[in-house]
């Protein structure tokens, strides 16, 4: 048996990060390798598109229902989806009450214990946004993610939870095995996308893993529950997916600590791209507009 890979994919809400980490599983799939997905979002989405269903019943509420997540056995939390993909959902409480991590870690705890971990060449963690809460850190902290693949794009808080991730995983790397895999760039169409990508993962001292192009066809694929790799197997941005998946089943012990930047670091690297204005610029544009709209009043007749 092939040595287990724990990959967690990280990155700020609605970047995609779901649609990416399912699709490239999917895609894993076809290359021989068993899979297990532990969502970690309370919104319990990170399987859907394997399950080809709304959401499966999570962790927490199982334990809920049983009385107590002791009293839950492995096959009442787990699914099977796309191909032999194996699923579970962590869950969380009800929005504004408790601590959404709490299902991270009681999900992770369970399936280690009972013995989850032990048929599957991959587990990968899908978690929720930044580097924020401890709870939602867990894959992290805890050494159970060694690889760490954060989606992004080009818009400026998508990269900016990028660098905020490193963070957190440089806190706890000299503690464990923790390492950044790489950068995932889902295109937004924004100026200068990929060099935007590029540098920043030179900067944090990682690489551009895939630069993955927008696509209709993800969109489709999404409103049947679908993965693109199941809707439309033979499309091109399949064959995206399959790229991305050959590279990260390729980038086993590649890992890096990372090297995050300051925010005035990361704001001088907009700079220097043209996508955000120095200060004294921003000053000059809007001394310009008071002006101009100056000469405009005293252009209208009294």
């Amino acid at each position: 048996m092939s040595q287990l890979r724990q990959i967690a994919f990280y990155g700020k809400g609605g970047i995609g990060k779901s649609t990416t980490s399912q699709n490239t599983l999917a895609a894993l799939v076809e290359l021989g390798q068993r899979i297990l997905i532990v969502g970690c979002d309370p919104k319990a989405d990170s399987t859907r598109l394997i399950l080809n269903a709304k959401a499966q019943s999570t962790v927490l509420h199982l334990a809920a229902e049983m009385g107590s997540v002791e009293d839950l056995e492995l096959e009442d939390v787990m699914r099977t989806g796309y191909k032999g993909i194996q699923c579970v959902e962590s869950g969380g409480p009800e929005p504004g009450v408790g601590c959404a991590g709490r299902g991270v870690i009681t999900a992770i705890n369970f399936l280690e214990e009972n013995g989850a971990y032990e048929d599957v060449d991959y587990v990968c963690y899908d978690v929720l946004g930044d580097v924020v809460c401890g709870g939602f850190a867990m894959p992290i902290r805890e050494n159970k993610a060694q690889e760490i693949y954060i989606v992004m794009s080009g818009e400026m808080m998508a990269l900016y939870a990028a660098n905020n991730i490193s963070k957190g995983i440089l806190k706890y790397a000299n503690s464990g095995g923790v390492r950044l895999g790489g950068l995932i760039c889902n295109e937004r169409q924004t100026d200068r996308e990929v060099e935007l990508a590029e540098a920043l993962a030179a900067k944090l001292g990682s690489k551009l893993i895939h630069f993955v192009p927008r696509d209709n066809v993800v969109q489709h694929a999404e409103l049947r529950r679908m993965t693109v790799l199941q809707y439309a197997p033979e499309s091109q941005q399949a064959a995206e997916y399959r790229t991305l998946a050959e590279k990260i089943h390729a980038n086993s012990g590649q890992g890096v600590i990372p090297t995050p930047i300051t925010m005035e670091e990361l704001e001088q690297m907009l700079m220097e791209f043209g996508i955000m204005q120095s200060e004294e610029d921003r000053l000059k544009s809007l001394a310009e507009a008071d002006a101009a709209l100056a000469a405009a009043a005293e252009k209208v007749p009294a």
